[in-house]
């Protein structure tokens, strides 16, 4: 089955965050792969102490896309392109039996993955496979892909009155 978590809200990591934590206690092979996420994330030191989840590796210092230059967007695109595409595989070779690729959907606005090749994958993969994706504005198609959807809406949040991310909250 085929999860969309997306929206301006927040909680979209958190809810693939516990799906992930769900499935390993049931004995389940998870893959979780984060982009423009780095080591600082929180979630990170737990879910990598998990039996049955394999996290990926993420760059230390890496800033939220818009404040990129050009040339820190092409770098950035060349990793995030090569994280997807060695997840990708060996989420197939491994035979995990879930996969969450969280904020997907940014790093495919921002041109930084090919959203033919997430597409490609998607449709490929063995019914087997639980497929998480989260992130803001997700292309219609994967929304019509998908079997779950579920859209995260800000009504209220601190970053409003200019209150920073909180370490152990949003991070």
């Amino acid at each position: 089955m085929i999860h969309v978590y997306y929206g301006d809200g927040k909680g979209k990591t958190t809810a693939a965050v516990g799906i992930a934590v769900r499935a390993a206690g049931s004995k389940m092979r998870v893959m979780f792969v984060q982009f423009l996420k780095t080591e600082f994330s929180g979630e990170r030191n737990l879910l990598s102490n998990i039996d049955n989840i394999t996290m990926t590796t993420c760059p230390v210092e890496l800033k939220f896309t818009f404040e990129m230059n050009d040339r820190e967007k092409q770098q950035a695109s060349v990793l995030f392109r090569g994280i997807f595409e060695r997840s990708a595989k060996e989420v197939l070779s491994e035979r995990y039996d879930m996969v969450v690729f969280d904020e997907i959907f940014d790093v495919i606005n921002a041109g930084m993955v090919n959203e033919g090749d997430v597409l490609e994958f998607i449709s490929n993969a063995p019914k087997s496979i639980e497929i998480i994706m989260t992130g803001h504005n997700p292309p219609q198609r994967f929304i019509d892909a998908a079997d779950y959807v579920t859209e995260f809406k800000k009504i209220k949040h601190p970053f409003d009155r200019g209150i920073t991310g909180r370490i152990g909250v949003e991070f």
